[in-house]
Order: C-alpha cells, then sequence, then structure tokens
C-alpha cells in the first residue's frame, strides 16, 4: 500500500461518521451515516432505510460525494477528507460481518446495509505543511 492511502486509511479508521452528498438530478441532499470502512477494498460500509431521501435519490444516481473530517478550531490541526464513489447495495457477507463488528448493537435492527466503492479520496491535513493535500484516484493510480 502507498504511504499516501496508508495516511488516508489512518484517517479513515480514527473516525466514525461521514457527511454523504447526493442528488438525482432537480434534488439533493445531505445526511449523516455512521460506518465501518475496508481499507483494501476502498469501500465504506453504512445502514440506511429506504425512505430516507438520500436513498431515494440514490436509486435514480448511484454517484455519490461525502466527507469526514476533525473538528478542531486549531488551522495547523485542520484535517479533513473529500471522496466520491459510487452507492450501491451490500451483497459481501464479508463487508457485512464488518460493519456488525464495528457496531455490534445494530444488529439487533437488522438495518438494510449499503456499500460505498470509493473512486476518488483528497485529504487535507494542515499538520503536514498549510494546505497540504493528498490525493488517490482510482482512474489515475
Amino acid at each position: 500500500m502507498s504511504k499516501d492511502l496508508q495516511a488516508i486509511n489512518t484517517f479513515i479508521q480514527a473516525h466514525h461518521v461521514m457527511s454523504l452528498a447526493t442528488s438525482n438530478g432537480s434534488e439533493v441532499s445531505a445526511c449523516s451515516l455512521f460506518y465501518a470502512y475496508a481499507h483494501e477494498a476502498r469501500t465504506f460500509v453504512v445502514a440506511s432505510s429506504d425512505e430516507t431521501t438520500h436513498i431515494q435519490n440514490i436509486k435514480q444516481n448511484k454517484n455519490i460525494a461525502g466527507n469526514i473530517l476533525l473538528e478542531t478550531t486549531s488551522v495547523g490541526k485542520i484535517q479533513g477528507l473529500q471522496f466520491r464513489g459510487e452507492f450501491l447495495l451490500l451483497e459481501d457477507e464479508s463487508l457485512r460481518k464488518l460493519y456488525f463488528e464495528v457496531f455490534p448493537y445494530a444488529l439487533v435492527m437488522q438495518p438494510k446495509l449499503w456499500k460505498i466503492k470509493v473512486e476518488y479520496f483528497k485529504l487535507t491535513d494542515n499538520r503536514l505543511g498549510f494546505g497540504k493535500k493528498i490525493i488517490w484516484d482510482k482512474f489515475k493510480s
């Protein structure tokens, strides 16, 4: 694994909530989701109901964008990750197990699970220098 992907994975593993943006052409939606992350597959696993606006949008347009951030008022400590990918119904049993290992209490609710197959990451990490960006692009790697 490259040093850049390792830095991205380390950041992702230190957090557990993402903001997700979806659209269906005329409607946009943003939401927060708990996630588990499979770094080798570059895939987030999330739970969400079919009735939500973001899932209704995804049924029309599977392309999403999202972010994960470290809340801080110190400019020198700013860290944040932006990502893009495809939001798909989860069918992989090993990813299902991963989600419930991270969130065992969710098992009693039997939520519908989805995966986000990441195609692009941009990590901003001011600890490495003001405005330092680490970019991974599936189509350029």
